[in-house]
């Protein structure tokens, strides 16, 4: 064998031995608007970009980490037609409290992903690297938001739902009905 093929066919070999990235982990939530069920949305989170950011929503999505750290039963407490839905403050559920699984709040990860569309899933913060438990998604294209909130995910599956959560919001945010994130799991 020649040196060049010899050295082909170790490239072919430590690159097809080389183990494949991970699926990104999905997770759903199941909605509520004024107690009734109001649908599923299936988030794919970009644990491939934003690994801390990930498995801090998809532990909160699946509360492993206790009760009190769970998303489960908390309302969308801000929702702006045209903008976004919020929610994730399980602690107060007016948007004041909520924390992570890394303590109160955690350091923005990166930029890298910025805001091109509806459908993206971001941290809510009150500032430079002040995330916790509080996210976003957005229902159109929101490119000021780019630098200053971690995009994290996206959804998958459920936009319809995000859209009749939408209609329930108002200029000011607040809600017409209770919109409440009922359960949450990893898919």
């Amino acid at each position: 064998m020649s040196k060049l093929s010899a050295m082909t066919a170790a490239l072919v070999l430590a690159t097809s031995a080389a183990p494949a990235f991970a699926e990104n982990p999905k997770v759903a939530m199941d909605v509520s608007i004024a107690g009734e069920p109001a649908g599923t949305i299936t988030l794919e989170l970009f644990a491939d970009v934003t690994p801390k950011t990930a498995d801090n929503f998809r532990a909160l999505c699946t509360g492993e980490k206790g009760e009190d750290l769970s998303y489960a039963g908390s309302p969308f407490h801000r929702i702006i037609p045209g903008f976004m839905i919020q929610g994730g403050d399980f602690t107060n559920g007016n948007g004041t409290g909520g924390k992570s699984i890394y303590g109160e709040k955690f350091a923005d990860e990166n930029f890298e992903l910025g805001f091109t569309g509806p459908g993206q899933l971001a941290m809510a913060n009150a500032g430079p690297n002040t995330n916790g438990s509080q996210f976003f998604i957005t229902v159109a294209k929101t490119p000021w938001l780019s630098g200053k909130h971690v995009v994290f995910g996206k959804v998958v599956d459920g936009m319809d739902v995000v859209k009749t959560m939408e209609q329930q919001g108002s200029r000011s945010g607040r809600t017409r009905s209770d919109v409440v994130l009922e359960s949450c799991r990893q898919l």
